[in-house]
């Protein structure tokens, strides 16, 4: 667990984020999106309903989402946000006459898939193949390595690349998923729970691909219950305020924030003994 002696770059400072901003810092995702396509549909309604021109209403209505929605955050956060009023409007006008109670099933498989109570955890978002390429040039050889919040296992793929002989866990909150990944990743054990109340104590690297507004959370967690020298890993998301002891980047791949909560001891050498000097007897 010792890191490599020429870790491959140095310790950067986080670079700035996008956070949501005014009304949407107020709410957790995803509620100001939906907030947004609300807002959108009843002004277009509105609109419509007071005379306006139908495609004059839908341009006001789309141009009010358009600058609602960048509020919300990330770019991703932004384009779900802006995508769903003329998403669901297209959607509504290709579906003829149907009912409109219909498109609540389209509900069904995203809470299947995302349950409420993950909403306040990251989004699917898979681990690239290649994000984690150079760890274990500072990490060293972990031999119990968790990923917590492993969605459908792209990131134990990756870190089996890594690390083959290493045991292997991850939690994932969606009964489907924590399914899905058990079945694509063999030999690991993969638990549905809750990743918070998973202890670390017995992990040798944590790994996480989750929202920047985790990040606090999981380095206080980590701090508290990782043994000395014990890493936590972070893809694309800092911890606020901790310099890492070191970030992976590269052209067109996401950062690696690499922490070492608590730092392992470092081994202090005995003093030596002053060479005895033998009596000398008197004259």
């Amino acid at each position: 667990m010792n890191p490599a002696s020429t870790p491959p770059i140095a310790a950067t400072a986080a670079p700035a984020r996008l956070a949501p901003r005014g009304w949407a810092r107020r709410l957790p995702w995803p509620l100001p999106a939906v907030a947004v396509w609300g807002g959108a549909w009843a002004l277009w309604l509105g609109l419509a309903a007071v005379g306006l021109p139908p495609a004059l209403a839908f341009a006001v209505a789309l141009a009010a989402s358009t600058a609602a929605a960048l509020s919300c955050g990330g770019r991703w956060r932004q384009a779900i946000a802006a995508a769903g009023l003329p998403l669901s409007a297209w959607v509504l006008g290709a579906a003829g006459t149907l009912p409109s109670w219909v498109w609540l099933l389209l509900l069904l498989p995203v809470l299947a898939v995302y349950p409420l109570r993950a909403w306040s955890d990251a989004p699917l978002f898979p681990t690239p193949a290649d994000a984690l390429q150079g760890l274990e040039r500072v990490v060293g050889t972990p031999r119990k390595v968790h990923d917590a919040g492993c969605g459908l296992g792209h990131g134990l793929v990756a870190l089996r690349c890594l690390w083959p002989q290493a045991a292997l866990s991850g939690v994932e909150w969606s009964p489907l998923l924590a399914w899905a990944t058990r079945w694509r990743c063999r030999g690991v054990q993969v638990r549905r729970g809750d990743m918070w109340a998973v202890p670390w104590c017995d992990f040798d690297l944590v790994y996480l691909f989750q929202r920047p507004e985790s990040m606090a959370r999981a380095h206080a967690k980590a701090m508290a219950e990782m043994a000395p020298g014990a890493w936590l890993v972070s893809l694309e998301f800092a911890v606020p305020g901790v310099v890492p002891v070191a970030c992976l980047q590269g052209e067109g791949r996401k950062p690696v924030w690499v922490y070492q909560p608590v730092p392992a001891p470092v081994a202090v050498p005995a003093p030596s003994r002053p060479p005895s000097i033998p009596a000398s007897g008197g004259r």
